[in-house]
């Protein structure tokens, strides 16, 4: 028989349309009475298990949230092995954990996170994080980075090929200089380098022609039909950061969306209230609505700090940065450290190269405006190393979402805020990455990547001065199955996470 809630049941259900690339669409809610509103199964899932016994675990009696369909509920969730194999009332396993009071939900994803090194690792799944993309870019071949990881890592893990990295480290290429243009015979190099790291398992190309600022679009262009030609999609890090000319944000967002015209490829724009919509977010989403309706296939992610963070000898900080930025020496303060810069201090700092906070550097009302756009999604852009010079949203972007901006600012619903941590990014990559189309779903047949939290006390503890700090409120998290966090406390020799590459 197949599981579902008994006639005498009400059930509060929010449903949350989400079109083809993930996006929200609509959002209503009602009171379903004497009817089956549990989450739909996979088209794969297989035969329903026609049973409430014999599972390997149970998540019993929590508000289970599946943000694809819409379901928003009371229940339990059963897993089996890898794969959750039922959601429904009164199933029983071997091992029973009552999460009443907590919501159950997909299993994090971040859509820009780094590498996932084993130290930041574990601070991503105290964020509630299941699967970490680097898709701001691999600094890697696509073999050596997936051999690099594969065993080591509590999350699973893909990412992107990244431009301006290989860019400036490849023999064949000839290590270009962030500010050189590529040769004809470099560009065809590059082509043939990417073509062989995305049949390899890498997913997209990440370009970032702020920080290699002699990358031409024809160069783009070259390498963006590579990755057309096999269904891949572009990410990036545009080339201007604010609206002043010369070079404005409006210029760098164009440039994206000709490329999605010139190749037909999707095109995401990373952490956009950083980089291209600074100071201007309604103009910029002005220009990405218009493309939408164009036809073009655009998205965005954001990550929910008003102020950025990167390294002293990037290109970010190349001429008059005080007034492209609208701040000064006194507001960069080095990540890590209560250190504010000066104007005597700030040579020495950048010959170390250390990544410093820009303080007040985006306007709060542009993170909120981005996080109510229906296709932003949300991602860290970070992870944490061991010399904790990093930004806090290496360890507390998902739990400050749930908690800052949804609970205490109620920016967003929680369900609308949900999908942009699990299905939204599992839809805008799973066309490359197929493994993705069982993940960010609470439903019979996913993977059973599952993050369980508590909504009113959910919040990230890191800050500028002390980023290594475990965001607060998470207290279960499987990996496919595996307990990666046992009621608050990670279990540091589960090792569950794989690659994801694409297919």
């Amino acid at each position: 028989m197949a599981l579902g809630f008994g006639a005498t049941n009400v059930v509060l259900v929010r449903a949350m349309g989400i079109d083809g690339s993930g996006l929200g669409a609509s959002e209503a809610t009602t009171t379903v009475a004497n009817a089956p509103v549990l989450p739909p199964a996979l088209a794969d899932a297989g035969p329903d298990p026609a049973t409430t016994t014999g599972f390997d675990l149970v998540l019993a009696n929590g508000r289970v949230i599946d943000p694809e369909s819409g379901f928003d509920g009371v229940t339990d969730v059963g897993i089996i092995g890898t794969t959750i194999a039922a959601i429904g009332p009164g199933l029983s396993g071997a091992t029973m954990v009552d999460v009443s009071g907590q919501v159950v939900a997909p299993g994090f994803i971040d859509i820009l996170s780094a590498e996932p090194e084993a130290f930041g690792a574990w601070f991503k799944v105290a964020d509630g994080v299941t699967t970490n993309l680097a898709m701001h870019g691999v600094n890697n071949y696509a073999n050596a980075f997936f051999r690099r990881y594969e065993g080591t890592t509590p999350v699973h893990f893909g990412g992107a090929w990244h431009h301006h990295f290989i860019r400036g480290h490849d023999a064949q290429v000839g290590a270009v200089l962030p500010g050189d243009s590529l040769t004809p015979e470099q560009i065809a190099e590059f082509a043939a380098l990417t073509a062989f790291n995305l049949d390899n398992g890498l997913a997209g190309i990440c370009f970032s022609p702020e920080y290699s600022p002699g990358t031409t679009y024809g160069e783009m262009l070259a390498l963006s039909e590579v990755a057309q030609s096999r269904g891949h999609g572009l990410f990036f890090h545009v080339r201007h950061s604010d609206p002043d000319e010369p070079g404005t944000s409006f210029e760098a967002i164009e440039e994206v969306l000709q490329l999605a015209r010139d190749t037909g490829a999707s095109v995401h724009i990373e952490h956009i209230a950083s980089t291209g919509g600074t100071f201007v977010m309604a103009e910029t989403i002005a220009m990405i609505e218009a493309a939408r309706d164009e036809g073009l296939d655009v998205t965005a992610d954001v990550y929910p700090y008003d102020f950025w963070g990167t390294t002293l000898a990037s290109y970010r900080f190349a001429g008059n940065w005080q007034e492209r930025y609208r701040i000064d020496y006194e507001d960069l303060q080095v990540a890590g450290t209560s250190r504010l810069l000066s104007a005597a201090s700030f040579a020495d700092a950048q010959r170390e190269n250390l990544l410093v906070a820009a303080l007040g550097s985006i306007p709060s009302d542009d993170v909120i405006l981005a996080l109510q756009q229906p296709w932003v999604m949300v991602g860290s852009d970070a992870i944490l190393t061991e010399s904790l010079n990093n930004h806090p949203r290496a360890c507390g972007t998902f739990a400050r979402l749930l908690g800052h901006y949804v609970r205490d600012l109620d920016v967003l619903d929680l369900v609308s805020a949900l999908a942009k941590i699990t299905i939204q990014p599992a839809q805008r990559v799973e066309n490359m990455i197929p493994d993705m189309r069982r993940k960010g779903r609470l439903q019979r047949g996913a993977d059973a990547d599952i993050t369980v939290f508590d909504p009113a006390t959910i919040i990230d503890q890191a800050t500028v001065e002390t980023p290594a700090a475990m965001s607060t409120g998470i207290s279960q998290v499987f990996v496919e199955g595996t307990r990666v966090m046992v009621d608050g406390v990670l279990q540091r020799d589960a090792l569950p996470g794989r690659p994801l590459r694409s297919g």
